[in-house]
């Protein structure tokens, strides 16, 4: 099958089931009450120092009330993507995936998180614009909904490696809802990415 025949990421295959189900593989949290919800949260920078930011965020979320960040992982790097597609004159970005359990509800959640963004010197003057950070709900339990300030699952991290990448590292039986398994869907992705080194020079 040639890449054009291939289908997209958002065109489920016939013999590609639907994730309401987790892989015996996938991540499973230990037992947790009843009102904790289990999220994945993505994190991007491109500007300062992209590491200590995306580090400091997450003991951020960690100090969340009825937050738990469960796993950090590896930090990747990836070209800046704008509207009309890579920049290569733009900083790259650093980019990382957590697993989360929290009791606040999605929107409180996503309201918390731009909190965090704001307090780490984000604006938004421009659509996918360079940021210091860039904080998204990718997923929340399997919930699936749409709304003017939210939309989940995330609805371009079936297209993105540089979310599923680090996801994958950490649940290598992870799922997105509706669009398939995160190892099934990173083989159609076109944006590289590749494994951030320590040294860190500030943009």
């Amino acid at each position: 099958m040639s890449a054009v025949d291939q289908p997209r990421p958002d065109q489920p295959r016939p013999d590609q089931p639907r994730p309401d189900q987790p892989r015996p593989d996938q991540h499973s949290p230990d037992q947790h009450s009843p009102d904790q919800h289990s999220a994945v949260i993505a994190f991007g920078a491109n500007l300062g120092d992209r590491a200590r930011t995306i580090r400091t965020a997450a003991a951020e979320i960690d100090a969340l009330p009825g937050t738990s960040l469960i796993i950090l992982s590896s930090l990747v790097e990836s070209a800046a993507v704008k509207p009309h597609g890579v920049d290569p004159d733009a900083p790259e970005y650093l980019n990382a995936v957590a697993l989360v359990e929290t009791s606040l509800e999605p929107h409180d959640l996503l309201t918390a998180l731009n909190a965090i963004e704001h307090e780490h010197g984000r604006t938004r003057s421009e659509r996918w614009g360079d940021r210091t950070l860039d904080l998204d709900i990718i997923t929340y339990d399997l919930l699936e909904m749409s709304d003017d300030r939210l939309t989940l699952p995330h609805p371009r991290a079936a297209e993105r490696s540089f979310v599923l990448a680090p996801w994958l590292e950490l649940d290598p039986g992870a799922a997105l809802p509706g669009r398939g398994y995160v190892d099934e869907l990173i083989a159609f992705c076109a944006d590289p990415v590749r494994e951030h080194t320590e040294a860190e020079v500030a943009s």
